[in-house]
């Protein structure tokens, strides 16, 4: 007797808006959506060096609504900026939280919302779940093609000199995103691969991963993985072309819907001590350990990685092994060709703080389980040294 669907739930936002300029009419977009008028952005103070929020302002001001700004987010936030925001938006009196930025402004945003209606502590929400109540109506804004946070109920903080915690809750999915490829025009090169190739390792960790996976986010990680490498070097060589740059955030946030609900593996799993202890980017931490890690998985997720071939190359004949080696060689073709750095090495990680790294890399029980195949700490150091 057949067996049927495996049981499976899919949780995403609530609306999507995607819009070329569409941030300069933010305050339109979001006036007959919210009642609340007492807005706060969450946004990086090289954002507004830039001159991004200037229109975004003027436009949410035309509307009735008074602006308040937090531009103090950086990249890995510290508990303590979370903090600040939170504080800045209780004093404020506000009633509705914009994030405006890359994935940390994103996150601090989300939390921020939450907690300024929360008796909770910080510490207290860490894990899956543990957020009580509701939270102040969250709109978000990205300005980078990568993490998906736009679209993901995750947020990550700095914890530590080295360590990284996460809040993982139903809260934390805004309600309403606002995709604005625009807004990514003045992204640098290594910049715009890095976070591309952190989507597209999104998209690849989903379609694999051991547990979630489903036949929604199977179909939200094909099609991102199809826009991504259509576009990805195109991106980093000509940042001003718009298809890419459309193409690119959407596919990002794609597959941000994509491992919301098929979490993500080995990959993030060996990054995050990047990031904890060389402060390298997480985009970038994930760029440098994609290639060594989908040579781990080839042989036990080539049927898989096959799949993934037609959607890169294009459907061609050849058995599993051979076409899932044809997936790992187009993705190293692609990183190769953004520019990224490719070798541990290149941003300053040394070979005597291998070891340290798979030690760490251990501790993320919670994503190793979602591999095609098990990773032990003999095999992370391995993975380590090839990356290096």
């Amino acid at each position: 007797m057949a067996t049927g669907q495996q049981p499976f739930e899919f949780r995403t936002v609530p609306s999507i808006q995607v819009e070329w300029s569409g941030a300069q009419r933010l305050g339109a977009l979001l006036a007959p959506r919210f009642a609340a008028r007492r807005a706060l952005i969450v946004t990086d103070g090289g954002l507004v060096r830039a001159g991004l929020l200037g229109p975004v302002e003027a436009s949410l001001k035309a509307e009735g609504f008074t602006v308040a700004v937090f531009d103090a987010v950086v990249a890995d936030p510290p508990e303590a900026v979370l903090l600040s925001c939170v504080e800045q938006a209780k004093a404020a009196g506000v009633d509705i939280v914009i994030g405006l930025g890359g994935g940390s402004s994103l996150d601090v945003a989300k939390l921020t919302a939450v907690l300024v209606r929360s008796d909770q502590r910080l510490a207290d929400i860490y894990g899956i779940g543990k957020v009580q109540g509701d939270r102040l109506p969250l709109v978000l804004v990205p300005t980078t093609a990568g993490t998906g946070s736009e679209v993901t109920n995750i947020t990550i903080l700095t914890t530590g000199e080295t360590t990284k915690m996460g809040v993982v809750a139903p809260q934390l999915f805004c309600d309403y995103v606002l995709l604005d490829a625009e807004l990514t025009l003045g992204l640098p090169a290594t910049h715009t691969a890095a976070t591309g190739i952190d989507a597209m390792v999104h998209a690849i960790e989903a379609y694999t991963s051991k547990n979630k996976k489903n036949p929604l986010s199977d179909a939200l990680a094909r099609e991102a993985l199809r826009l991504l490498s259509t576009h990805l070097v195109t991106a980093c060589r000509d940042g001003k072309n718009r298809v890419a740059r459309e193409s690119m955030l959407l596919g990002a946030t794609l597959a941000g819907q994509a491992f919301t609900n098929a979490p993500v593996a080995a990959v993030h799993a060996l990054a995050y001590p990047l990031g904890g202890h060389y402060h390298v980017p997480h985009g970038l931490s994930n760029a440098l350990m994609l290639g060594p890690v989908l040579r781990f998985n080839s042989a036990a997720a080539a049927p898989l990685y096959a799949e993934l071939a037609d959607v890169v190359i294009g459907p061609a004949k050849g058995d599993a092994q051979s076409r899932a080696s044809a997936f790992v060689g187009e993705m190293e073709r692609l990183m190769n060709e953004s520019g990224a750095p490719r070798r541990l090495r290149d941003v300053g990680v040394t070979d005597n703080s291998l070891a340290l790294l798979a030690s760490d890399a251990m501790k993320q029980g919670r994503l190793l389980v979602n591999n095609p195949v098990e990773v032990t700490e003999a095999d992370a150091l391995a993975l380590y040294r090839e990356a290096f």
